[in-house]
C-alpha cells in the first residue's frame, strides 16, 4: 500500500490574514532552482545579482502599495531561489477600511502576475508566513532579512 503525501495546511486557522499587522512571507522557487539571481560572498564582500526573472519580482513587490493602498512593503530580499517579504496591513497612514486584501491574495496576484510576465510559473505551490506578534519579533526577522544574502551557503535553501 502506498503512502500519499498529505500537505499540512499553512496557514494558521480561523486566523485572519486581512487584519492590521505585520507578515512575514516566503515564497520559494519551484523545485528551489536558483532563479531569481545569485549571490556570491568572498572575502566579507557580497555580490548580489538579479536575474531577470529576479528583476521582475522586485518589480511586482515593488508595485504592492500601488495596487492595494493598505499594504506596504517594509522590507524586502530576493534570494536566488526564493523570497522573504515583510508585509504590514494598513500602517499608521492608512484610513480604516471596510475589507483589506488576504496576505494570501497578495501573494497569489504577485505570483501570477511574475508568471504571465515571464510566460511560465516559477513558483512552487503556497508560500510560508509568519504573523509578526511583536517589536522583539520584527526585529529579529529584519535582521534575517538584512544578513540573509552574507549568510547564503548556511541558508536551508541553498543548493550550492
Amino acid at each position: 500500500m502506498s503512502e500519499t503525501f498529505k500537505r499540512q495546511p499553512n496557514r494558521i486557522q480561523n486566523y485572519n490574514y486581512s487584519q492590521r499587522g505585520a507578515y512575514f512571507i516566503t515564497v520559494c522557487a519551484k523545485g528551489h532552482a536558483p532563479l531569481f539571481g545569485e549571490i556570491t560572498v568572498e572575502a566579507n564582500s557580497v555580490q548580489h545579482q538579479l536575474s531577470d526573472i529576479g528583476l521582475v519580482v522586485a518589480k511586482t513587490i515593488a508595485n504592492i502599495p500601488e495596487i492595494y493602498d493598505m499594504v506596504e512593503v517594509d522590507r524586502y530580499i530576493i534570494m536566488p531561489n526564493h523570497v522573504h517579504v515583510i508585509l504590514q496591513i494598513c500602517g499608521a497612514h492608512c484610513a480604516p477600511i471596510l475589507c483589506a486584501p488576504t496576505i494570501s491574495r497578495v501573494i497569489k496576484q504577485c505570483k501570477e502576475y511574475v508568471t504571465k510576465q515571464i510566460d511560465f510559473s516559477p513558483w512552487q505551490k503556497s508560500f510560508h508566513d509568519h504573523v509578526i506578534r511583536n517589536q522583539e519579533d520584527y526585529n529579529s526577522i529584519a535582521e534575517y532579512i538584512e544578513n540573509n544574502p552574507s549568510r547564503w551557503a548556511e541558508d536551508r535553501y541553498y543548493t550550492g
